[in-house]
């Protein structure tokens, strides 16, 4: 992915910037940057651009639970924010922001000031070579077309940019969220869909369409489900049930009908995103999974959800065998993996 030509602009400079990264920090600067500039800033603090930085890494932190790998402190200092301030993960962007940019709390603002060390200064030693005072005081002039000329609190984007930032803002967020995405499935290779899981909102999908065109026929055939977690029994005209991920939504980012499943309403809202134990609930799963797609298969052997399993079984079209073993050996690696990420699992 190629950033947008400019004659008059040294975009080449730009574009490397991300060649070399050993932690996520340029990305979530230049992201801010961008933002800002966006709403008509120039003159910008840096304590608004430290901010954006963790607001823009908070739900990939703290929701999806990506590893920045150990040599980059902006997941420890989302964790650690998290404290400090009491915010939950699901806090709206603009608290978030509102929040970091106006606390007064010491250690949230050590934690801030902490990325003023390195980040300001390397972004733009694409344009100038030498240490940090050296590459303060020579973008003073904007020489070279340099980015952004550097100041102790603050950062002024040269004028010639502006332009060129404001009109091409989304092709350079993506072309920005296109490197991150690279950087982090280096980091994190057997967990999937880690484009949407930096991009992306906790907002979910409703789960109304897998319900009314799918597991309402196995409703109507049963009579009722049993939970696999609280053995409750579930009616459908009673609604006290929600569609669940038995791999938790935040971890696989789909709604996949192979992976979801009635349960207690109650239950799922203490649940969560913890994790199921294979062992003792995997059984339960598969032969709830089997039984709906043997229903919804006799109404309708066209049904758009059942393609759904193909990725577990390419062959279930043409040879009918809803294998335990595929199915298993499905689920038990994401679990495993989700764990290793930090997701935390269900107490008995």
């Amino acid at each position: 992915m190629n950033l947008p030509h400019s004659q008059q602009l040294p975009v080449n400079k730009l574009a490397s910037v991300f060649a070399n990264t050993s932690a996520s920090y340029k990305f979530y600067w230049f992201l801010a940057i961008l933002e800002l500039v966006e709403e008509g800033n120039t003159n910008i603090e840096k304590r608004r651009l430290f901010s954006r930085m963790i607001s823009n890494s908070w739900y990939t932190v703290n929701y999806f639970h990506v590893s920045f790998g150990k040599q980059d402190l902006i997941q420890d200092s989302v964790r650690a924010i998290i404290q400090i301030e009491n915010l939950t993960i699901n806090e709206n962007r603009n608290t978030l922001n509102t929040v970091l940019e106006n606390t007064n709390k010491t250690e949230t603002i050590k934690i801030l000031n902490h990325f003023d060390k390195n980040v300001p200064h390397w972004f733009i030693s694409s344009w100038f070579s030498g240490n940090r005072n050296e590459i303060y005081s020579l973008s003073q002039n904007f020489d070279h077309g340099c980015f952004y000329r550097l100041e102790k609190d603050f950062i002024e984007i040269n004028p010639i940019w502006i332009s060129y930032l404001q009109s091409n803002a989304k092709i350079l967020k993506d072309f920005c969220f296109w490197n991150l995405s690279l950087f982090l499935q280096k980091r994190n290779l057997n967990v999937p869909d880690i484009p949407n899981k930096i991009s992306k909102s906790i907002t979910r999908n409703s789960l109304v369409k897998q319900t009314n065109e799918y597991w309402k026929l196995v409703f109507n055939e049963l009579g009722s489900i049993d939970c696999i977690f609280t053995n409750n029994r579930l009616v459908f005209d009673e609604k006290k049930y929600a569609l669940d991920h038995f791999v938790p939504h935040a971890f696989v980012s789909h709604d996949l009908i192979w992976n979801l499943i009635p349960i207690d309403k109650t239950f799922n809202s203490s649940k969560r995103d913890k994790l199921p134990s294979v062992n003792k609930y995997f059984d339960k799963f598969y032969n709830l999974q089997k039984t709906a797609f043997e229903i919804v298969k006799s109404h309708n052997v066209k049904n758009k959800y059942i393609e759904e399993y193909l990725s577990i079984f390419p062959d279930l079209e043409d040879n009918y065998e809803f294998d335990y073993q595929r199915y298993k050996e499905t689920i038990q690696p994401l679990i495993t993996i989700a764990s290793n990420n930090g997701f935390s699992y269900l107490k008995d």
